[in-house]
């Protein structure tokens, strides 16, 4: 099993990351694993898609793979990239460097999660908001303040503003009702990020319950866990200070799951994080969906054995050529 994680930065990954546990789960069963950062993919003059890698032959504990990563000490080898079995995309925010080698990649044959093409649109919080057969909180996706207020006044309970493209908790405010100035303030914040479009959403107040993080595989719900705001913030993400709890997958979160599900699979998705609040959908991470590590932690499943199970199930033939290019 040959597998390349197209990463954003080798820098910023920590030991409790699904990649990396979904990288130990196949070193463990004698895979061979390439960490590629956006700036080491090039062409060749043979026209061939490789790769310089930070590469792993050997199982390794997690919190030895995130420090090497981290510390770039990991050995550093070629890679052809028409060689490998699987290219799994985890690199969010959204970069065009990669996705445009993962195309590449696929066109010479590479089986690629998730599809990139699909990625460019599911990766936009505006094309959630655009699917009307799923359950989402009631937004407006503008880049006109104009359009921002008229929605903002008929939220009782304020709204949540946030850039269009993932931005880890980033520039995301709470907006209460009645204070145009702070609107105003959020949404110029939001714009700066990404392609400047923003997300203007009616705040839930179950969101003060808890976020779930659904992990979501080939057409189903397989695991999950409930994140908790920090004191003092109304986000839900670890890194801005969230909490994991352990969390039970309703029938609530199969029907959401089962009314998204078909337009994540036309799109090309296999594996995604589903964030949900109460009875709607907030938001979907194709890019980087994570979940797997604390759902496992909390749950005592096995999810990461359980996602290469599928996204490894069939297997290209390669000839006899190793999988290892020349450096240049």
């Amino acid at each position: 099993m040959r597998i390349v994680f197209a990463i954003s930065r080798a820098a910023s990954i920590d030991e409790t990351w699904t990649t990396v546990h979904l990288a130990r789960e196949a070193l463990d069963r004698g895979g061979q694993v390439r960490f590629v950062e956006p700036w080491d993919f090039e062409i060749d003059p043979a026209g061939r898609v490789i790769a310089r890698a930070h590469a792993f032959d050997a199982p390794v504990s997690a919190e030895k793979m995130a420090q090497q990563l981290v510390q770039r000490t990991a050995t550093r080898k070629y890679v052809d990239l028409e060689r490998i079995d699987l290219m799994l995309i985890r690199a969010a925010p959204l970069d065009l460097q990669v996705l445009t080698f993962a195309t590449l990649a696929r066109q010479v044959g590479v089986r690629v999660v998730n599809d990139p093409d699909g990625l460019l649109r599911v990766s936009h919080k505006g094309w959630l908001s655009s699917l009307p057969d799923v359950e989402t909180p009631p937004s407006v996706v503008t880049r006109s303040r104009a359009s921002a207020h008229v929605f903002y006044a008929d939220e009782r309970d304020g709204v949540v503003v946030k850039p269009a493209r993932g931005s880890g908790g980033r520039q995301i405010s709470h907006v209460p009702p009645g204070d145009a100035q702070a609107l105003d303030a959020a949404f110029d914040a939001a714009r700066e990020v990404g392609d400047g479009y923003v997300v203007v959403q009616r705040y839930l107040r179950a969101a003060e319950d808890g976020e779930k993080r659904l992990v979501w595989l080939d057409g189903a719900v397989v695991g999950g866990y409930l994140r908790r705001r920090a004191p003092g913030d109304f986000r839900h993400n670890l890194k801005r200070g969230g909490q994991a709890e352990p969390t039970e997958i309703t029938a609530t979160d199969h029907e959401l799951a089962a009314q998204l599900g078909p337009h994540l699979q036309r799109a090309g998705i296999r594996l995604a994080g589903l964030d949900v609040i109460g009875r709607h959908v907030t938001e979907v991470n194709a890019l980087n969906p994570g979940g797997a590590f604390h759902a496992d932690r909390l749950n005592g499943t096995r999810l990461s054995a359980l996602i290469l199970d599928r996204l490894t199930h069939r297997r290209r033939a390669h000839r006899s050529r190793p999988w290892a290019a020349h450096a240049p």
